[in-house]
């Protein structure tokens, strides 16, 4: 059976789109067969982040209303062996997705041995995030350094607890990851950001990852690009990292000391 995983936050702004792209091509570099939804219906962007905007025919909802075949929807990514992306609508509402809609397409995708299913959620508690977190089996809860998106992120937590299918079904808890992104230490250290050690004390989850305030993040965004790709970036390492602890691996973590700039970037300002 796929792991069903969502990426979901309270705060929009965070970088779950990012965080889906990265992890779900990560997983498929390492050989796993790898799904990635758009769940955020009307503004659709994973397709842009995965580069595939331009082969995008048919959609989720599509699916659902019957208008098309998973097949016909489901993008095959050029670059990474056994990596599909299925795009949202973007002319649909919110309120195109079911519950009975998305089971559908869930269940059709265990039927394809999918090794994982990845839910890109869109922000905040409404028909789109809920419906994405509903029959996860897992859940990344990603959040930035600052007090308001850890709070969103900690409601996000009661969510998870309350209402999803597991929570329904009394069965056992969503297993939940932390990834901190944007993660400057320097800012850290003159008190304008929380430390990774306050946001796990608030939050009082597992930490995944730690993902550092990077160019290449946005510079992967605009080319179409997950940013994993770019493994000479302190980014794209940190979600090689990330990928293997969510694989069962040992992995420590990196980039949560502020670097210390040599004599020669000190004196040419580098």
């Amino acid at each position: 059976m796929a792991r069903i995983i969502v990426v979901t936050s309270g705060k929009g702004g965070v970088g779950k789109t990012t965080s889906s792209a990265a992890i779900s091509t990560g997983l498929a570099q390492r050989g796993k067969k790898t799904v990635v939804i758009d769940f955020d219906i009307g503004l659709r962007n994973l397709d842009l982040i995965m580069g595939c905007e331009r082969r995008v025919v048919y959609d989720f909802v599509n699916v659902i209303n019957g208008e098309a075949t998973l097949n016909q929807a489901l993008i095959k990514d050029k670059r990474v062996e056994n990596l599909f992306i299925l795009p949202a609508s973007q002319t649909r509402d919110k309120d195109a997705l079911t519950k009975e809609g998305v089971e559908k397409i869930i269940n059709k995708l265990q039927e394809m041995d999918f090794d994982y299913i990845i839910c890109d959620s869109p922000a905040g508690i409404e028909t789109g995030a809920l419906m994405a977190l509903y029959f996860a089996d897992e859940a990344i809860v990603t959040t930035n350094p600052e007090v308001s998106s850890v709070r969103d992120s900690d409601r996000i937590l009661g969510i998870l607890a309350s209402k999803s299918r597991r929570a329904e079904q009394s069965l056992e808890p969503v297993k939940e990851h932390l990834l901190l992104t944007r993660y400057a230490p320097g800012r850290v250290n003159r008190g304008d950001m929380l430390s990774v050690e306050d946001v796990q004390e608030i939050l009082a989850i597992p930490l995944l990852g730690v993902i550092p305030e990077s160019q290449a993040v946005l510079r992967a965004s605009n080319s179409g690009e997950p940013v994993i790709f770019d493994q000479t970036s302190d980014a794209g390492q940190a979600y090689l990292d990330t990928v293997a602890r969510l694989l069962g691996e040992k992995r420590d973590f990196r980039f949560l000391q502020e670097e210390k700039k040599g004599f020669f970037n000190r004196l040419f300002g580098g």
